[in-house]
This record gives C-alpha cells, structure tokens and sequence, in this order.
C-alpha cells in the first residue's frame, strides 16, 4: 500500500498535472451542456443561477498533454 501512497502523493505535488486535469474537465462539461442544450450551474453574486452554456467562455485546451 505505502506504494499507491506514494503515487497519490507525487501526483498531488504536480500542480501542473492538476490544473491540466481541472481546465480539461471544465472544457469537457461546457462542451457537453451544449451538446444536450441544457443549462450550466454555476454560483455568482453570492447565489445558485442557470446560465447559457453558450455564454460560457470555453477553456483553451492544453496542447501539451
């Protein structure tokens, strides 16, 4: 097991890897709001609100990975 926590641990330290992974699944969710045409979620102002997807800005990819 120390191994796999090894693993976790030298992944969580890779914050470049994480902010791949999070801009990557953001683009994904905006991309699949629109394909179904349904409204994304989001919190702004202090409150829960429903927006466009088409009103979201999509993230650039990472041409890196």
């Amino acid at each position: 097991m120390k191994s796999a926590q090894n693993t976790v641990a030298s992944r969580l330290r890779d914050g470049d890897a994480i902010d791949r992974a999070i801009v990557a699944t953001h683009r994904r969710v905006i991309l699949r709001h629109r394909q179904l045409n349904v409204p994304l979620v989001i919190w702004r102002d202090g409150k829960v609100v429903e927006v466009s997807p088409d009103s979201i800005e999509l993230p650039v990819a990472d041409v890196a990975t």
